[in-house]
């Protein structure tokens, strides 16, 4: 297979401003992370300490098997929401390796408002669902949360996408015999008690860990009678007389053995196959990704510089190399398993959907799964292109991404603006994991675009009402705030929040962290019963 051969000059002035620019970004990034891990308060874990609780880290590396990764999701989930406190939306989550096995891992921060419930918990809730189902991991969570939180229980409750549904989805789960297994180490409270009560084993910790529909408070509101949280619902009513809980555990870290030991007797399902070599890492640093990322998101590079950093031998097979040359598609090695890349150089015209949805098909056909390299202001528009079928090519590709099932992930690693966002599998198009780079960016399309659009339509309007077009100071006035909305919520850390995507990576960790998620991804069969694609417009 061709080896890339790398045109990047380290010593260059600009390489070294790149650099410089982009080691900085990845310094900011670990200052977040630091907080998100970190910043708690010490009257709340002075209060864990007390009453003999473990910190949630704790519980993790009691869980998890030695020196093995842990491939968090979404670790700045609701950054500088609500006061600003609810780092990670109150809950740890991701892929870990448990007694030689991959499972996904969900744990409450009890250090963070006694574990309640905020939108965001919930969103990342359902997020880590989703994972769990799509890659039929084992799901364990550590449980101990006051439940929702109240002031915002409207955001919570009611809708398809609110609380109700991570029930609704453990339901899912066990039909499709993915094992779930909850340690009941504080409050299950009102709809929360469903969480050990749908799950197939529940371990429960003498002491601190209660299962009720109705705490006491509630309990004496309604019905007058005075009980502890310990006689309504702790381990030895439901261990010795409800039977709702399975094992009785003494203290957090025999509730984290037990588990350790009811994964080792899960039965071991094969994982899917793919034709894997031995994994050789890139011929050049993947820190000179640094360099190569340009400091303005507008400054084009060549994207074949980026997947020389991250493919296995820097080797990359090219597919139709001398056509639609604004995406770059071929067949590589990433740690050992054969992938597909497809990687933008530019806008999208006919002639770069067109080979996208080849390159796709082709794909899914192998069973290869795909890496989707974003770095896209859109496709191509006017008079010309349209009379060319750039909509119907286009939809062709986005038909392509959406309905091919092998399994697929995206990294955003520059712009991700329109319709551009949909063809190279934005979150919408369902890849298995999305991540962004610190200096990405994500909207409809730029916040200068988006006013002068706006500008536009404001003179349009006015010359129809016989009105003389805007002034300078009036177009900057219309201008100005949407240039700002735009650079406020197309930040990456904008995204992150939101649980646009699972992460912002060190560009530096890209390729490790997509071979974690391509190894937990064969925990599911490559493809279902379903292959095969919809209408294409020819």
């Amino acid at each position: 297979m061709a080896i890339i051969e790398t045109r990047i000059d380290p010593q260059s002035d600009v390489y070294r401003a790149n650099f410089e620019a982009n080691r900085a970004l990845v310094a900011d990034l670990r200052a977040e992370m630091d907080k998100a891990a970190h910043q708690r308060s010490a009257k709340a874990v002075k209060r864990l300490e007390e009453i003999g609780k473990l910190p949630v880290w704790k519980k993790l590396e009691l869980l998890l098997d030695r020196n093995t990764p842990f491939l968090e999701v979404a670790p700045l989930a609701a950054r500088g929401m609500y006061d600003g406190k609810i780092h990670k939306a109150g809950i740890v989550a991701g892929i870990g390796v448990v007694q030689g096995r991959e499972v996904f891992v969900s744990a409450s921060d009890a250090s963070i408002k006694g574990g309640a419930s905020y939108p965001m918990t919930v969103k990342k809730i359902l997020r880590c669902q989703t994972i769990v189902m799509e890659n039929r991991l084992p799901m364990i969570g550590l449980t101990d949360s006051a439940g929702a939180f109240l002031p915002l229980q409207s955001e919570i409750f009611p809708d398809v996408d609110d609380g109700g549904r991570t029930f609704y989805n453990q339901a899912i789960m066990s039909k499709m015999k993915i094992p779930q297994i909850t340690a009941v180490m504080g409050l299950c409270t009102a709809g929360g008690a469903y969480v050990p009560a749908m799950s197939d084993e529940v371990v429960h910790v003498k002491g601190h860990g209660a299962i009720f529909l109705g705490g006491p408070p509630l309990v004496k509101a309604a019905t007058g009678e005075e009980v502890t949280a310990d006689q309504l619902g702790g381990a030895e009513l439901h261990c010795m007389e409800s039977g709702v809980s399975d094992y009785f555990a003494e203290d957090d870290a025999h509730a984290i053995a037990i588990i350790r030991e009811i994964v080792a007797h899960l039965p071991r399902n094969p994982k899917a196959q793919l034709t894997v070599q031995t994994p050789r890492p890139p011929l050049y640093p993947p820190e000179e990704i640094y360099g190569i990322i340009p400091k303005e998101i507008a400054t084009p590079y060549d994207i074949r510089e980026v997947i020389a950093r991250l493919v296995d031998g820097s080797e990359f097979l090219e597919f139709k190399a001398l056509y639609g040359a604004t995406l770059v598609c071929g067949f590589a090695h990433l740690h050992g398993y054969p992938v597909g890349i497809l990687a933008n150089n530019g806008i999208l015209f006919s002639e770069s959907a067109l080979k996208g949805t080849q390159f796709i098909q082709i794909c899914d056909s192998r069973r290869i799964p795909l890496i989707f390299l974003q770095n896209i202001t859109g496709f191509i528009i006017g008079r010309e292109y349209e009379r060319g079928g750039i909509t119907k090519n286009g939809h062709k590709m986005v038909n392509a991404v959406a309905t091919c099932t092998v399994p697929k992930f995206t990294v955003i690693v520059g712009a991700s603006f329109g319709a551009g966002n949909y063809a190279m599998c934005g979150r919408a198009y369902s890849p298995r994991f999305l991540w962004m780079w610190p200096n990405a960016q994500i909207g409809v399309m730029g916040g200068r675009q988006a006013a002068d659009v706006l500008i536009t339509i404001q003179n349009d309007q006015r010359q129809r009402a016989g009105q003389p077009p805007l002034s300078a100071e009036e177009e900057a006035f219309l201008r100005d705030p949407v240039i700002q909305a735009a650079i406020k919520e197309g930040d990456a850390y904008y995204s992150t929040a939101n649980l646009w995507d699972d992460g912002i990576l060190d560009p530096a960790k890209t390729r490790d962290t997509l071979g974690l998620a391509i190894s937990a991804s064969l925990n599911a069969p490559l493809r279902d019963d379903e292959f095969g694609y919809g209408i294409f417009r020819m």
